[in-house]
């Protein structure tokens, strides 16, 4: 006998099921930010690559490193960069890295994101530190053509990860369209609050101070391993999450058919 509680009863799950589209191509990935949650990322996305084809995708992933910034001395403190690589560019450093250990072809794109950026994308996953950055961001081609956005931020000990797709030409046909981060924290694209937030460390002593190790690694593998379970199951039963590395928890963004905005404090 099969028992079921009463919340299971009244509150069936929402499960999304990701565009046949996706299935069917070469998947077009793009990375905004190759800072310490955006090189996690970009080390764990040859793995997923691997793991499509495995699963039978035909194409696998191509992607594209996005990034202005170069390697400075504090980044060789939390960032997966050394001090020989001072000065460069730290797409293109992430972009070569990945190629010559994988035998692939992805691409770096050594500048700032600007509202002209014509590029298109099957999904965009924005690894920025701004909210001025995020306003940005969803004024692109790239978001307005895309599948999915995938915002990820956090704070000294805390982060969340939401999967969303922007309300635009491609996702029209989506019979569960996932709300986007900026609609449900929209606070958290408005650049007047940026001044809130403190800024960029400029020690490595103080990068240590300001935020916990491993943050942004564990940010970055909860959304890998959403990604992973998209392609891999066709579905999702949540599109997010919000992680504490202080009590040890991890809330998901469960999936519901209708959501209203919420306050987001630590957003940035």
């Amino acid at each position: 006998m099969t028992m079921t509680t009463n919340t299971e009863t009244q509150t069936p799950r929402a499960e999304h099921c990701i565009p046949e589209a996706l299935l069917e191509k070469r998947v077009q990935i793009t990375v905004v930010g190759c800072g310490g949650t955006g090189s996690t990322i970009a080390s764990g996305l040859p793995y997923l690559h691997q793991a499509m084809l495995a699963w039978g995708h035909p194409y696998g992933l191509e992607v594209t490193f996005v990034d202005g910034d170069r390697i400075s001395r504090t980044n060789c403190v939390r960032q997966p960069f050394n001090e020989s690589e001072i000065g460069l560019y730290k797409a293109t450093v992430l972009a070569t890295r990945i190629n010559l250990f994988w035998g692939l072809g992805w691409k770096s794109v050594p500048e700032f994101l600007e509202e002209g950026w014509r590029e298109e994308t099957d999904i965009l996953i924005g690894c920025v530190d701004s909210r001025k950055s995020r306003r940005i961001l969803t004024s692109t081609s790239a978001y307005w053509n895309c599948y999915y956005w995938l915002d990820l931020g956090n704070n000294a000990e805390s982060g969340q990860f939401v999967l969303g797709q922007p309300e635009n030409a491609k996702n029209k046909k989506s019979t569960l369209r996932l709300p986007t981060v900026a609609e449900l924290y929209p606070e958290i694209i408005n650049p007047k609050l940026d001044k809130k937030d403190k800024l960029p460390a400029c020690s490595a002593a103080e990068a240590l101070e300001r935020q916990e190790p491993f943050i942004n690694q564990t940010i970055a593998y909860h959304s890998l391993a959403m990604l992973a379970r998209l392609f891999r199951y066709g579905e999702l039963t949540h599109h997010g999450g919000f992680v504490s590395l202080a009590n040890g928890r991890m809330a998901p963004l469960t999936i519901r058919t209708a959501r209203s905005p919420r306050s987001l404090k630590r957003a940035a």
